[in-house]
């Protein structure tokens, strides 16, 4: 398995500065030292323009000294990177030595790769969020709509909701639709009614479209399908993933829920039929010039037609089941594409978010491999992108970032060639590795970039180990009112849309919160954690007074 780049100072994608202390099981043999040493020096040549791996792709490339010819060079700029060795002037023909170094570094390693280094970080809070944008955006418009606050004139208590009711003042007999969800906003989830645990870690979960599924990816390589119908949580089936590398680093169901599809370090993305006892696994192939290829995110047409998959390669690629191949490899971006989606139910708009900070929108029906044109790009974010996700109206979109926030997109509002310019500049200058390192100080800077078009930027969660996941709460049960995060802190955090403020912390697990999954119609949430942990969160009514012991915990 070749050796990948570790950090933001040693190269990016396809460099050579692996990990080899800490290198899991692996598949594909390594190069000889010599051929590694080679990519090694003229990848360095791209570093300016390359940025850092994922902690999936890294990890993914580790693998035991015994079975590789282990480059000296690569452990070398490792232990000096990671701080457990440093050279000084010495004797001998380069006058230099090396020494053995005792950092906090050290003590770090086993947690990091854990992600349990949460303990030991407290994300930054906008006390005074700048609602500038968003007090003026059509999204505010949306949600008020949609939760029946437009008119209601700053009161929006339940109690004042009732006195309405009661006095013949609502427009029918009883709430209305979006009445019923401004309720439903006062009682968010807040203690865990089901959990499943298992032996590593627990890399993505997501709800099926209807809400009477939930599909959940382990390290150990399985997949498992749980019935939610009718507030129930019980494993229906295990699928044994194939072909896979690290770890399953990405699952979604097919529009009719009969199917699902899984990717991971490999050259194929996986279709698996889930109805019935029967599992026919079919490998699609997407042919790709890298030799070490990872798909990190998958999104899948509203017709079932077509899989968009954002890969290493920096690649959009697109696979038409009804064809059986793929169609397209877009050059999307400059570093690993981390997350893809389809901006709304025509699936003729994408988006796409990378390393290189940026998030790009690209029109299906003017795609052309020998042109790959986006419709516009969004700057701001001065590190990489995890996540991203539609709110489903072809106008908005979150982006989770390693810069430690989540911005609010209006796609209306591209950003300038200065804005674009920024970003690159802020992303070159990182030099902290994410994935076992604590967030510097330097690395949380508030003050917008230039160009930044952004509507809103939402503080309050970690983004450390892995690529941690966002999205937009529900419109059925919620209005869309909420952002919603996993966290390096092992917690769940929920936002306000319209204010930015942190509305609740759910608190309870040991490591990294790397997805999270809201019911679609119902008042509950799934967390995948790092602790090899799935829980689901409801709403339990609790005392005031335990309530107020639950904030100073927090």
């Amino acid at each position: 398995m070749g050796s990948q780049s570790s950090s933001g100072m040693s190269g990016g994608r396809g460099s050579s500065s692996g990990n080899p202390a800490e290198q899991p099981e692996a598949s594909e043999p390594n190069q000889s030292s010599s051929s590694s040493s080679s990519s090694s020096n003229s990848n360095s040549n791209s570093s300016s323009r390359r940025g850092r791996r994922t902690a999936d792709g890294q990890q993914a490339d580790r693998q035991p000294a015994s079975e590789e010819d282990v480059d000296l060079a690569e452990v070398l700029a490792y232990l000096l990177r990671r701080g457990q060795v440093r050279l000084v002037h010495g004797s001998g023909a380069t006058g230099l030595q090396l020494v053995q170094s005792y950092s906090d570094s050290d003590e770090d390693s086993d947690g990091a790769w854990d992600g349990r280094l949460g303990d030991r970080y407290n994300p930054p809070v906008d006390t005074q969020p700048d609602t500038h944008e968003v007090d003026q955006s059509e999204i505010r418009t949306q949600i008020l709509l949609a939760t029946g606050s437009f008119s209601a004139k700053g009161c929006h208590s339940f109690t004042h909701m009732l006195t309405e009711r009661r006095q013949g003042r609502c427009r029918g007999a009883s709430f209305s639709h979006g009445e019923c969800s401004r309720i439903r906003t006062h009682f968010l989830p807040n203690y865990v009614s089901h959990k499943d645990t298992y032996q590593q870690k627990a890399f993505c979960g997501v709800y099926s479209e209807e809400g009477n599924m939930f599909l959940s990816a382990c390290q150990d390589q399985n997949i498992r399908l749980y019935d939610t119908s009718r507030g129930r949580f019980h494993l229906r089936k295990t699928v044994k993933a194939r072909d896979v590398g690290w770890s399953v680093l990405d699952v979604c169901f097919t529009p009719d829920a009969q199917n699902v599809l899984y990717s991971s370090w490999s050259d194929y993305i996986h279709l698996c039929s889930i109805d019935g006892d029967s599992e026919n696994h079919t490998a699609l192939d997407l042919n790709p010039d890298e030799r070490r290829f990872c798909v990190f995110s998958l999104a899948v047409s509203t017709d079932g037609n077509e899989i968009l998959g954002g890969a290493n390669d920096g690649c959009l690629h697109v696979f038409d089941l009804e064809q059986n191949k793929r169609t397209l490899k877009i050059e999307a971006h400059e570093d690993d594409v981390n997350a893809v989606a389809f901006a709304d139910s025509s699936s003729q708009l994408l988006f796409s978010g990378s390393d290189d900070a940026l998030c790009k929108v690209w029109d299906r029906r003017t795609l052309r491999e020998d042109r790959p044109q986006p419709v516009g790009q969004l700057a701001g974010h001065r590190d990489g992108i995890t996540f991203i996700h539609s709110k489903g109206d072809a106008r908005y979109l979150i982006s989770n970032s390693k810069d430690q926030s989540i911005k609010l997109w209006d796609i209306r509002k591209f950003s300038p060639k200065e804005g674009l310019a920024a970003s690159r500049v802020a992303v070159t200058q990182q030099n902290w590795d994410y994935r076992w390192q604590q967030v510097p100080q330097r690395a949380l800077k508030r003050h917008k970039l230039t160009g930044d078009t952004s509507v809103m930027t939402y503080r309050g969660h970690g983004v450390l180990h892995t690529l941690v996941r966002s999205r937009f709460s529900p419109e059925f049960t919620t209005g869309q009112k909420f952002i919603y995060s996993g966290c390096s802190t092992g917690k769940v955090i929920i936002y306000d849309v319209l204010t930015g403020a942190v509305v609740s912390r759910l608190s309870g697990h040991d490591a990294c919160v790397r997805d999270v999954s809201w019911h679609p119609y119902e008042d509950n949430i799934i967390s995948s954690s790092w602790d090899g942990a799935v829980r689901m969160w409801e709403h339990r009514q609790t005392h005031p007074l335990e309530e107020e012991r639950e904030r100073d915990r927090d």
